[in-house]
Parts: C-alpha cells; sequence; structure tokens
C-alpha cells in the first residue's frame, strides 16, 4: 500500500529516485489512494483524482515520466466512481507491468549496440543504461566500464555498487577527468529524465558535457529510455523546467553563511541536443532522436498533451 503524501514527500525529497522508479511510485500511489474514494460522488472523485495528480507531479517538475505515470494511470471515461477506480488500478497495473518488462526490452535491443572489448562511460544512475550493460555483460561480452561520481549526490556511488555485485569491471572518476578520460571510452551510454520531441535530452546534471567530449573525440553516445520519458507537452513547444535543488547539497550552510557574498546554484538536470546522440535506445525498439514525435505518438498518444 502506498501512502498518498509519505511517497509525494520521498519523492521530493529523492528517498525515491530514478525517473523510472518514480514513475511506478506515484502511479501506485495514485492507484491506492483511488482506492479510497468509492463513496464520493462523480464530481468530487474528479476533484480529488485531480488533486492528487497535481502533488504528485509537483514533487519533482523535471522527470517527464512523473506526469506521464500520473496522465496514464488517472484516465477514466466512467462517470460513477467505483468504475472509475477500477479503470484507474487497471491503467495503473497495466503501466507498472509495462514498466517493469522495459527494462529487460532494453537491455537486450541495446546489448546489440555493445561490441565484445569495449570501455563503455555512463553517468549518474540509470537503471535502463545498467539494463544494457548487464545485458552486455551475461552475453560473454568482455566489456568494462567508467563511471562518475555524479556530484552532487554522487548518484555514482549507487551505479558502481550494482556494476560491483554483477561483477562487471568498473572506474570510478570525478566528474571532471570525463574528457581527459574519454579517449580510454569506445562508448558513451546515459539515461534519461525527459526526452523532448526534437530529441533534445533532459538528464542528470553533467550529461551534456559527456556527449560533447564524446561528440569531441568521436565517441557514439546512446540514451536509454523508456518510452513514457518522452515528453507529449513539448510538441506544443513547452520547455521542459529544469530543477534547481538546495544549496545544501553542494556546501554546508553553517560555511555559506560565513560568505554573504557567495551564494550557490544547483541545477539538477541539463540538456543535450539531439545532434549530440546516435541512438535512443527503447522498450519499443532503438530510434535516432529525429524520430522522437513518432514514439510520443504511437507509444503514449497525443491526448497527454494538454494534460498536467
Amino acid at each position: 500500500m502506498y501512502d498518498l503524501m509519505d511517497t509525494a514527500e520521498k519523492i521530493r525529497t529523492m528517498e525515491i529516485r530514478g525517473a523510472g522508479r518514480i514513475a511506478v511510485a506515484a502511479s501506485a500511489a495514485l492507484r491506492d489512494h483511488a482506492r479510497t474514494l468509492s463513496s464520493l460522488s462523480a464530481e468530487e472523485f474528479e476533484k480529488s483524482i485531480n488533486e492528487v495528480a497535481r502533488i504528485l507531479v509537483e514533487t519533482r517538475p523535471t522527470a517527464v515520466s512523473l506526469p506521464n505515470a500520473v496522465a496514464l494511470t488517472k484516465k477514466h471515461s466512467s462517470r460513477n466512481a467505483t468504475e472509475a477506480i477500477a479503470e484507474i488500478v487497471a491503467n495503473s497495473e497495466r503501466f507498472i507491468k509495462n514498466a517493469n518488462e522495459a527494462l529487460d526490452k532494453i537491455g537486450r535491443v541495446g546489448a546489440r549496440r555493445i561490441r565484445d572489448g569495449d570501455v563503455i562511460m555512463t553517468h549518474c544512475n540509470s537503471h535502463a543504461a545498467i539494463a544494457i550493460i548487464k545485458t552486455a555483460f551475461k552475453q560473454g561480452k568482455k566489456i568494462s566500464v567508467i563511471a562518475t561520481e555524479s556530484r552532487p549526490r554522487r548518484q555514482g556511488f549507487i551505479t558502481i555498487r550494482e556494476l560491483n555485485d554483477a561483477g562487471i569491471p568498473t572506474t570510478l572518476i570525478v566528474d571532471s577527468a570525463v574528457r581527459l578520460v574519454m579517449k580510454d571510452v569506445d562508448l558513451v551510454i546515459v539515461g534519461a529524465d525527459s526526452i523532448a520531441v526534437n530529441g533534445a535530452l533532459v538528464n542528470k546534471i553533467g550529461t551534456s558535457q559527456l556527449a560533447l567530449a564524446a561528440r569531441e573525440a568521436r565517441k557514439n553516445v546512446l540514451v536509454a529510455a523508456e518510452t513514457y520519458k518522452f515528453s507529449p507537452n513539448t510538441i506544443l513547444g513547452q520547455m521542459v523546467e529544469i530543477e534547481d535543488r538546495s544549496s545544501n547539497e553542494v556546501i554546508d550552510p553553517d560555511m555559506l553563511k560565513e560568505m554573504p557574498n557567495v551564494k550557490v546554484r544547483n541545477p539538477a538536470f541539463d540538456i543535450t541536443p539531439p545532434e549530440y546522440i546516435d541512438l535512443i535506445i527503447t522498450d519499443a525498439g532503438a530510434f535516432p532522436p529525429a524520430m522522437a514525435y513518432m514514439v510520443i505518438k504511437e507509444y503514449l498518444g497525443l491526448d497527454l498533451v494538454d494534460l498536467k
């Protein structure tokens, strides 16, 4: 049972982190809350569901998997609360099932792009990117990984633990070493928080510098992303909001108080242009960035465009 406010707080504070895990948790929280609303009138039910959706979506403004999961889960046609709840529960269970299966599909599709002996660089902690790497390793390919620290929250530490436990040789580097080390890399694989209609990638801060260094060094960049990470609202020109997080993640608050002329910016994400991306690996197959609109249209549906 997912408690709504507890789940929302865990997403906001990053106790639940990663676009895929956020999406699944939000869908489950909306489902479980809907089950408590059977006694409401149709009008009251709609009001409550929309308020719950708002609370969940506002916790993390950048990861489009969150609003997509909420929108896909809350869709219903019935004006009867009991019937609407049944639709929402079915939507959620279908979404969570597809989300869980997506990683296996991405792993299989992406592993075809990895050659025996490849050195792979990755950034932050992406279950989709790791699925590709693990699948290739299980296929017997002798690969190794260079993982960035991914400051300020050091999600790279989660990645190196997962890769270590899978038996994959891994090297941890500080973020600022990316350009220096890129000469030793054969392939870059990163995850995604959002993908715009033009194929631009919104992902953990520092992703764009990996892509830029890879382009300079003529290395291919693969993005691993479930289809629900594509952003329908960018069709209308809406920009993906870049989340700024607390300075406390970067510097001790007491130290900052001693320096009244200093301020800290802590953007959680950056944008990688589509021309720096060679291929997007999804659960529906592999696509060049230019086909992002097709993915949105065929696999998410244009009826999500105006949903908030």
